[in-house]
């Protein structure tokens, strides 16, 4: 899996990874059982920390898109990882919506359980 960063970018660099092994599962580049890079050698290829690479995983991990084993690695999980990954990236665009809109997050919330 071929991954780019921005250093430059305001988006710290953890959440950078974690959106592009996001996208890839999303896309379908990456299906269920995938093994992503070891993270020592992903921090090798982009020329950062280790802990930036487990800070990304272990977000990914959070949110139910991945797990991670320790020496096996990390896998992308079984099941519902891509649907997952769409709605992980909906409720962050929500988030980025409401905060332009000067909204907080339990105004989102009540603005979400109207609909429910």
């Amino acid at each position: 899996m071929l991954m780019r960063i921005d250093p430059a970018s305001g988006v710290p660099l953890a959440d950078q990874i974690a959106a592009q092994v996001r996208g890839a599962v999303a896309a379908g580049t990456l299906a269920a059982g995938d093994r992503l890079p070891a993270a020592r050698d992903l921090a090798e290829s982009l020329q950062v920390n280790m802990h930036t690479i487990l800070r990304a995983y272990a977000r990914l991990r959070d949110e139910g898109l991945i797990e991670l084993r320790r020496g096996r690695g990390a896998t992308v999980r079984r099941g519902d990882a891509a649907d997952r990954a769409h709605l992980v990236d909906a409720v962050r665009n929500l988030l980025a919506a409401g905060r332009r809109l000067g909204m907080d997050v339990e105004e989102l919330v009540d603005e979400v359980r109207k609909l429910a």
